[in-house]
């Protein structure tokens, strides 16, 4: 099973993006998904921007990590 991040892109460039997880910022490799803008959200897996996602999915998508990560970590 393959577990995709929503991730909002931050800064791009020609292959690659910085995108905010939750508020950590990191590099992702954005060959599949060439036409993403800054602003957009796009789904990660293994370091690569997968594809891109509707921003109220994202947010929705992001509350139900949030939860996940306050269970684990209390």
């Amino acid at each position: 099973m393959c577990v995709g991040v929503p991730a909002k892109v931050i800064e791009k460039r020609e292959y690659d993006a910085t995108i905010d997880v939750m508020g950590s910022k990191m590099e992702v490799g954005i060959i599949f998904v060439t036409e993403v803008e800054v602003g957009q959200f796009v789904i990660v897996h293994a370091g690569q921007a997968m594809s891109i996602i509707d921003e109220q999915y994202a947010k929705e998508s992001i509350e139900e990590w949030r939860k996940i990560v306050d269970v684990r970590t209390t």
